[in-house]
């Protein structure tokens, strides 16, 4: 275990040294410096394309949240039978190549481009990644509702609670860390897509991905290796948080319990 954590992590540290190398060398590391951070911050194309691909991540990720619970919600009130196929079809996209879910949402868009004067470019993109993120959602979501009690919804009706105050108040706190963590999810996958966002995006679109590999058929910059030691770190704070919620949130119940 310890030899896989090195293999996956070690490149990212070497990243991460070479970000405060005073050179562009990419084996030999010089003097330490900042020089490649404030660069980044003054380079027009990559915050304009950090800000594209922030920008979609947090709408598409808040559009698929609301539809991932609406269909878990849904899911979960089927029948045996319709649930299971509900399922699979779900998971379709999931085990779905990204180069097939982008080719075919790219001729899906060129047809209402002919038809109705569509052009690719922010919504084409939030379209895209919403119809990625969805199924990630749903699979977050789902096994709160295997582990939460069933009876508690009519429970909570029985006590006074009208249905939606019963969702609201009984329901949605139950599977809430599965709607948080099918967020973060799809906040994750938006970020770093490449090849749907590739297929779907305009020219006034481009996410820091397109822009990262338009960049090497030239040579990348060391403001990439400074760029992305910051998204590692702000990836990392987020899920400490995280993480230290939801212990905090364990421990309370079982204080109550």
């Amino acid at each position: 275990m310890a030899l896989v954590l090195l293999f996956l992590y070690i490149p990212i540290f070497v990243l991460i040294v070479f970000s405060f190398n005073s050179t562009k060398s990419r084996s030999v590391f010089s003097e330490f410096t900042f020089d490649w951070y404030i660069k980044l911050f003054q380079n027009e194309l990559i915050m304009k394309s950090l800000l594209n691909t922030i920008i979609v991540a947090v709408i598409a990720s808040v559009a698929a949240t609301i539809l991932g619970t609406a269909a878990a919600v849904g899911i979960n009130n089927m029948k045996k039978i319709p649930k299971g196929i509900i399922l699979n079809v779900t998971n379709l996209p999931i085990i779905n190549p990204d180069i097939i879910t982008g080719v075919s949402l790219m001729l899906l868009f060129v047809i209402f481009t002919a038809r109705m004067n569509f052009e690719f470019g922010f919504v084409t993109l939030i379209i895209a990644h919403i119809t990625f993120n969805v199924p990630y959602v749903i699979l977050s979501i789902m096994p709160k509702f295997r582990q939460m009690n069933p009876h508690l919804y009519e429970a909570a009706q029985d006590l006074g609670c009208g249905p939606v105050s019963a969702f609201f108040k009984v329901v949605l706190p139950e599977i809430m860390p599965g709607i948080v963590s099918g967020f973060l999810m799809s906040v994750t996958f938006s970020l770093d897509d490449f090849v749907v966002s590739y297929f779907t995006s305009g020219s006034t679109s481009q996410t820091l991905p397109i822009t990262i590999y338009s960049m090497t058929r030239r040579k990348v910059s060391p403001e990439i290796n400074a760029l992305s030691t910051i998204i590692f770190l702000v990836v990392v704070i987020v899920l400490v948080v995280k993480n230290v919620i939801e212990r905090k949130s364990m421990i309370k119940k079982e204080v109550k319990a």
